[in-house]
């Protein structure tokens, strides 16, 4: 079995002293390659943390993280720099995309800044992919917020990095265009063997993983597997309850 990420007793605090918060509290997790793990937990849980921490955003105090075989802890700036820009692809709540750019340019982006060759064909497939291929000469203005999302989808898939991570990734869309941003994702792993991990406050979302991972205070509270909508209400409400 393979593991995209892991992480052994990784620990992040914030401040210091008697005004020092623990953040995450010695998480051990294991992460499959080409999976799509949803992180939940209630607010202040720690699951930004978590994945900041998994990508390499913030340091960590104590324990570790594996991306792929590589030890995060062990990276200068420099190091991780890189890792974030040739292992890691990210779509945020807000788009980030560039206004001057085309649908286009911001998906080849990252490429673009790294200097390396598009895979004409793999890019073909993931703007098929997203519904694209009438927009790529539309700027973010005059696309819709949906198709903005799935520009910024395509733009973290076709680095084929280790690891996306997806951040509230449907929190500003409706109903709608968050189900075909969810579909596209959940869709990743088996068509692109992407492993996909996204951070969420919404069953509906959740459910459309491979697995949950929850948390409550900073530790692991619990998992599913082949998640329902029903099930992950129900492990929300056991969570906040306690």
């Amino acid at each position: 079995m393979t593991y995209a990420l892991k992480t052994d007793e990784l620990t992040k605090i914030y401040g210091t002293g008697e005004a020092s918060v623990t953040a995450l509290d010695k998480i051990t997790l294991e992460i499959r390659e080409e999976r799509f793990t949803a992180i939940m937990g209630p607010s202040g849980s720690g699951k930004s943390t978590l994945m900041h921490c998994l990508a390499g955003l913030d340091g960590i105090d104590g324990g570790e993280v594996w991306l792929g075989d590589t030890a995060l802890s062990g990276l200068n700036d420099r190091g991780l720099t890189t890792v974030r820009r040739e292992q890691v692809g990210f779509i945020f709540q807000q788009f980030n995309l560039l206004p001057m750019l085309t649908a286009l340019e911001n998906i080849t982006l990252p490429l673009t800044i790294a200097g390396r060759e598009v895979d004409r064909e793999f890019l073909a497939d993931v703007v098929a992919a997203v519904g694209l291929g009438d927009r790529l000469d539309h700027r973010p203005s005059e696309l819709s917020g949906g198709q903005q999302q799935r520009v910024a989808c395509a733009r973290a898939l076709l680095p084929r990095p280790q690891v996306v991570f997806a951040d509230e990734p449907t929190g500003n869309l409706d109903s709608r265009s968050g189900l075909d941003v969810l579909r596209f994702l959940a869709g990743s792993p088996g068509r692109f063997g992407q492993t996909v991990v996204m951070v969420t406050h919404d069953p509906q979302a959740a459910a459309f993983a491979d697995r949950v991972v929850f948390l409550a205070d900073g530790r692991l509270a619990g998992e599913l597997h082949a998640p329902t909508v029903d099930g992950v209400h129900a492990a929300m409400r056991e969570l906040e309850a306690a």
